[in-house]
């Protein structure tokens, strides 16, 4: 009997990193956790004083496939509030993760076969998932000149149809955002063209030097994608949402029923809490803050001095080809001989990424401290 064949999907391989991680610490050895996304502070206070109410006096059991009302709508007032924009509570969805988003948004908006330009680098699990579902990833190679971001006058050298285009402001990997006027132009660029633009804004309310700006604030016709991992410090409480186009909305909703019948329940009661957590989410922010000022200052001692602006997010993106050409086994041998995990730049770009490697400092300071230690005197950091 012939086996199928499912579609090739490449590995996640911030996870594998994760793994090796795991297994020297198991082992005894220490281990500086630079290789994901990951906050090092719990939950806000007053979230997890929500979810320990709602265990006591909700039933915890399926809600609307869209989320509970109270969620939709303290999602539509934080647009409100904080960028000035009007986004009815009946055009967000809650999801289970952004990635639930994802799935609803290239399930909705593409048909199978259908092209949806991706920057490179970029977030891994956008390319694996329109892969897994038939839609057809495109990289655009976007470099330093563009600070790492699409702009219309690369997307016009693909010489090819499109259906989307798919951007992260700020970005996983680089940290760099699309400022208004960027904005504004590719969101006319798709307008003008008949393109769904899909707009990743996980990493919004983490920036340094000025807000990040929404594609809300100029089209009502764009797929947004938020998520309250990031910002919120809540990674593993599994919950997202979206802002659709009214036209998306009916299947969207008929896609959730099926895929995943609800968001998760204790997730989202305990989530409208997180709006009014400003004074503790803020504070962390700032620690990201001074871990990115100290890399900024210290990794170009260590020459590491390539890094892609870290407008936001908490990652910098450095180039390391006067090092090595193979960032896969660069990474394993920082992890084997310093303790420092981070991830190879070949999980966020196949073509060009085999020279670059992402460092998260999304952990503490003292962390930070620690690892600038650990590479200070690492021999493959020297030049021969």
């Amino acid at each position: 009997m012939t086996q199928s064949k499912g579609p090739e999907i490449s590995p996640f391989i911030v996870m594998e990193v994760m793994k090796a991680a795991a297994m020297r610490e198991e082992q005894g050895g220490e281990v500086i956790h630079m290789e994901v996304g990951q906050p090092g502070t719990k939950a806000p206070a007053k979230v997890l004083a929500a979810a320990r109410a709602a265990l006591d006096q909700q039933l915890i059991g399926y809600t609307g496939a869209l989320g509970i009302p109270e969620l939709r709508e303290a999602i539509s007032r934080h647009y409100r509030d904080f960028y000035g924009a009007t986004v009815p509570a009946n055009r967000i969805i809650v999801t289970t993760g952004s990635s639930g988003a994802f799935l609803l948004s290239f399930l909705s908006a593409f048909k199978t076969g259908d092209r949806v330009v991706l920057a490179e680098p970029g977030y891994p699990a956008y390319r694996n998932i329109l892969t897994a579902l038939g839609r057809s990833p495109l990289g655009l190679p976007c470099g330093a000149e563009t600070n790492f971001q699409p702009t219309p006058e690369l997307l016009d050298r693909l010489d090819e149809p499109l259906q989307g285009l798919l951007v992260a402001s700020p970005s996983n990997p680089t940290g760099t955002m699309i400022h208004e006027r960027e904005m504004r132009a590719l969101v006319d660029y798709c307008k003008d063209r008949g393109l769904q633009f899909i707009s990743d804004e996980i990493y919004h309310g983490i920036c340094y030097d000025e807000a990040a700006v929404t594609a809300l604030q100029f089209t009502d016709e764009a797929i947004v994608i938020n998520s309250f991992s990031k910002f919120f410090s809540m990674t593993g409480w599994r919950l997202g949402w979206m802002v659709v186009p009214e036209r998306l909305l009916d299947l969207c909703e008929k896609l959730a029923q099926n895929l995943f019948i609800s968001p998760p329940a204790l997730s989202q009661y305990a989530a409208v809490a997180a709006f009014d957590c400003h004074d503790e989410i803020a504070a962390n922010v700032a620690v990201y803050a001074r871990n990115r000022d100290l890399l900024l200052r210290e990794f170009p001692k260590l020459g590491l001095s390539r890094l892609a602006a870290a407008d936001g997010a908490f990652y910098l993106y450095a180039d390391v080809r006067d090092y090595t050409n193979d960032s896969v086994e660069f990474c394993k041998r920082m992890l084997h001989e310093t303790g420092v995990a981070a991830t190879p730049g070949v999980d966020f770009d196949p073509h060009r990424g085999h020279v670059y490697v992402r460092f998260s400092f999304a952990g503490t300071t003292e962390a930070m401290e620690r690892a600038v230690a650990a590479l200070k005197n690492w021999p493959a950091l020297r030049k021969s």
